[in-house]
């Protein structure tokens, strides 16, 4: 009997990292599943298994090295190997900048952008040795066009994305197998709302259009049949990231007016327990409190093969622009 193959997902635990792990799940996969909370680790373990998953279950901070390389090598002993590492795990501060501190941004930094490097060094080495493997980074239009209150964050998501493309030239250079996709994500309907260190007197809330984690899991399943460079995910990624390309500037004017208002909402901040440093307590699972205005579906992008229709359609306007003048002589 050919054994599943097997994927790790960090932050796995809740939000859309959970979703990503449900999709390889009902896809009979073996399951890795990293987080902090043993609580909600036990529930997205029963999740998998219900789904037709076999789960791993695998408590580990991911901004400590260490811990992801023994849950690297706990899964390698069940196993025998990883196919797919997916980082997922992810913290933030909500705040204008005047109002971070070092240690925020510290913190930050060591779960999203480290703990996106830990993961990535922890897959690379068994992945070389079986010389193939599929690296997902989840990433966001955040990593393109930053946002006010965010600076933190999106700090961590444009360093994974330079990250991401130094390995994936190192790989290319190797002639490697191995493959690495980012995966653009939009605003989506998470518990993270609720989690996040909140330096506001109110709520805060995704801005545009919000979607259901599922979107994340088809994006990952996606990715790691076609193997992209990137998926832009959601056409609120997508508008996000060729505005910066076209007019930054003006997306710099347009944001600091839209993109502080567009966060923040008239509800008081209850400053309930974040989990920058530890898990937030209970057992919430892939959805936040934002169902009433959630997509469940998204355009996934290619933005190579866009690139390429884009060309031909470019190449064809002027093929036809060069007959109707031949015509006229």
């Amino acid at each position: 009997m050919v054994s599943k193959p097997a994927v790790m997902v960090t932050g796995a635990g809740a939000g859309a990292a959970r979703a990503i792990a449900m999709r390889f799940a009902r896809e009979g996969w073996r399951v890795g599943l990293i987080s902090r909370s043993t609580e909600r680790l036990a529930d997205a373990a029963r999740d998998v298994e219900q789904a037709g998953g076999a789960p791993l279950v695998l408590p580990a901070d991911v901004s400590d090295r260490d811990a992801v390389f023994q849950a690297r090598d706990a899964a390698l002993k069940a196993w025998g190997g990883i196919d797919v590492w997916v980082n997922a795990a992810m913290a933030t501060v909500v705040s204008p900048v005047a109002r971070m501190t070092a240690e925020d941004y510290r913190r930050v930094t060591e779960v999203t952008y480290l703990g996106c490097v830990h993961g990535t060094l922890a897959a690379l080495e068994p992945m070389r040795d079986r010389g193939q493997g599929a690296i997902l980074q989840v990433g966001s239009a955040l990593a393109y066009r930053a946002i006010p209150l965010q600076s933190a964050y999106c700090a961590a998501k444009f360093a994974i994305r330079g990250f991401s493309d130094a390995l994936r030239a190192e790989l290319a250079h190797q002639k490697s197998q191995i493959t690495v996709t980012m995966l653009q994500m939009p605003g989506m309907n998470t518990p993270q709302f609720d989690w996040a260190r909140n330096k506001l007197p109110v709520e805060y809330q995704p801005v545009g259009a919000v979607f259901d984690p599922e979107v994340a899991g088809e994006a990952a399943w996606r990715a790691v049949r076609e193997r992209p460079r990137e998926l832009w995910v959601g056409g609120s990624a997508v508008q996000a990231i060729v505005g910066q390309m076209i007019a930054p500037g003006l997306l710099d004017r347009y944001i600091g007016k839209t993109g502080w208002d567009g966060q923040v909402t008239e509800v008081p901040n209850p400053h309930a327990p974040d989990n920058l440093y530890q898990p937030a307590p209970g057992h919430q699972g892939e959805r936040g409190r934002f169902g009433g205005r959630a997509r469940a579906h998204a355009w996934i992008l290619d933005p190579a093969k866009a690139r390429v229709a884009l060309g031909g359609v470019v190449a064809g306007a002027v093929a036809l622009a060069g007959l109707s003048r031949l015509r006229r002589v």
